[in-house]
């Protein structure tokens, strides 16, 4: 099985993915950004990958939902999490008092954003936490750190100098496994859809939940992001958990197809 995931190596997206799928019949490809690595799963290149969804300080990664609601064709068969500790990584004989600037991706940085303040630090954005580390590497320079995972620091022989900086020491990061498949048997814990409302009128969600609502499907995450139609108008990402059942989500599709809404299914998985 080919599954895709953003690299380069060294990055939690690895780590997520080689824990998810930790048997040896897995070969992995790498990709510089997360729509590529989504295309690779619509254009044939792969027949899976694992993408960030959320991150407990940051929250959604617009990147991703954009990606998958604009790809037809694909589907959320599952979730992971992982723990997500972020640490100061610098060349050998660096000195933490000497750090001015700090590198790394841009969700790692707003994740140490007060860490950050408190040091009175710059900081610089990369593609990739393992970019910014192989850059620092390559530099030799022993005014600037690199935040980023202690695995990281061990590929390219960094030291850390100063440990879990993140802002929440429950720091954790939602991946979700997507396919062309959905799942349709068994019993599934989660169900994502996306509806995106005829028209842009007020009160337009809370009509929305109203319908969720009456059918006693619970919620455990809502999203809007921009049609990019026309400013003002948005759609709607609902994750439904606690068992939902395929006949319920089914019939508050009919009925929100009934009045009107684009409804689409994302996938059904489990946690």
């Amino acid at each position: 099985m080919k599954v895709a995931y953003l690299g380069p190596k060294g990055t939690f997206s690895e780590e997520a993915a080689k824990r998810y799928f930790n048997h040896d019949e897995v070969e992995f490809f790498m990709y510089d950004t997360i729509p590529d690595v989504i295309d690779a799963v619509g254009e044939g290149r792969v027949e899976k990958a694992i993408v960030p969804l959320e991150n407990t300080i940051e929250g959604t990664i617009n990147m991703t939902i954009d990606t998958l609601v604009s790809c037809e064709g694909l589907m959320i068969e599952g979730e992971f999490t992982l723990p997500v500790a972020l640490h100061l990584l610098a060349n050998k004989e660096c000195k933490l008092s000497s750090v001015h600037e700090v590198w790394s991706i841009s969700p790692i940085l707003t994740q140490c954003r007060k860490y950050i303040r408190q040091r009175s630090v710059k900081s610089l954005q990369f593609d990739s936490s393992a970019s910014a580390a192989q850059t620092l590497k390559s530099s030799g320079r022993l005014d600037v750190a690199a935040i980023g995972s202690e695995s990281l620091a061990s590929l390219l022989n960094l030291d850390i100098i100063d440990r879990n900086i993140q802002d929440n020491p429950n720091n954790q990061t939602r991946f979700i496994i997507i396919s062309e498949h959905m799942n349709t048997d068994g019993d599934f814990k989660k169900t994502m859809f996306v509806i995106t409302p005829d028209q842009e009128q007020p009160g337009v969600l809370s009509a929305i939940l109203n319908v969720v609502t009456a059918l006693n499907i619970n919620l455990s995450w809502i999203e809007s992001r921009p049609t990019a139609h026309q400013l003002g108008c948005y759609r709607f990402f609902l994750e439904a958990n606690n068992n939902c059942s395929e006949m319920m989500i089914h019939k508050a599709k009919t009925i929100l197809e009934t009045l009107g809404h684009h409804v689409r299914i994302l996938g059904r998985y489990n946690s």
